[in-house]
């Protein structure tokens, strides 16, 4: 059981991961007694605050966004511990004409025929832009795109018409009524993104918290873990 002695493990995320840390915290908690509240925002808020100097004891983040706040300083060195690998998935609203995306001529083609495209703020919306590029559909599609606020799902841009279809992790589409995942995106864009945890420099190494989150940690690469990653639209690391 938890007590009111036991200092509470606070963490900061990205949206990405946010259903599957909850999922993992919770059996944490049940195990170890130990409390763990992990705030979800989006992944750029989230460094921007890390990088602030706000006080945290775990920081779940894409792994080159965790890489530039080690090596910034903020978070310890050697303290990257990888946690999940997401892909990303493309949507439509519920009831819509579904196109084929299962190849990328496939998926160019139903780019070129949406009418709006919606993508986040978050790798796989930079790893989007990057594609559309080397398509040479920069130009063609810009007038075109919308993205998603910091922290707001691009499924309910889908869900509310506000764009014809959805990219975003895949982690951050399955629990949106309203919307058909037509799947990930075809294996050969590679468009798979790593989440990782980094501990922050502030946390005291040795200190009975610094224990809690290793533990942690520990159990969220164990095979324990998996089970609950893949319910979440994730794979282990």
């Amino acid at each position: 059981m938890t007590t009111e002695t036991t200092p509470r493990i606070r963490g900061i995320s990205s949206m990405a991961t946010r259903q599957v840390l909850a999922e993992l915290g919770t059996v944490f908690e049940q195990r170890s007694g130990s409390a763990v509240a992990i705030e979800a925002v989006g992944g750029v808020d989230a460094a921007q605050r890390v990088a602030a100097g706000e006080a945290f004891d775990v920081v779940v983040l894409a792994s080159d966004a965790i890489d530039k706040l080690i090596a910034a300083g903020h978070l310890r060195a050697g303290s990257r511990v990888d946690l999940v690998r997401s892909s990303v998935a493309v949507a439509v609203r519920q009831g819509a004409t579904q196109p084929d995306i299962s190849t990328e001529e496939a998926l160019q083609r139903a780019v070129r025929a949406a009418r709006r495209i919606g993508y986040s703020t978050g790798p796989s919306g930079t790893a989007l832009i990057a594609l559309f590029e080397r398509w040479g559909l920069g130009d063609e599609v810009r007038d075109r795109l919308t993205q998603a606020r910091p922290g707001v799902p691009v499924g309910s841009l889908v869900a509310q018409g506000e764009v014809e279809l959805g990219f975003q992790q895949l982690s951050e589409l399955i629990h949106v009524e309203g919307i058909t995942v037509l799947g990930v995106m075809p294996p050969e864009l590679k468009f798979d993104t790593i989440f990782s945890a980094g501990v922050p420099v502030g946390l005291a190494s040795g200190s009975p918290q610094a224990e809690r989150v290793r533990q942690l940690l520990d159990f969220m690469t164990s095979p324990d873990a998996e089970a609950a990653k893949r319910r979440q639209g994730m794979e282990p690391a």
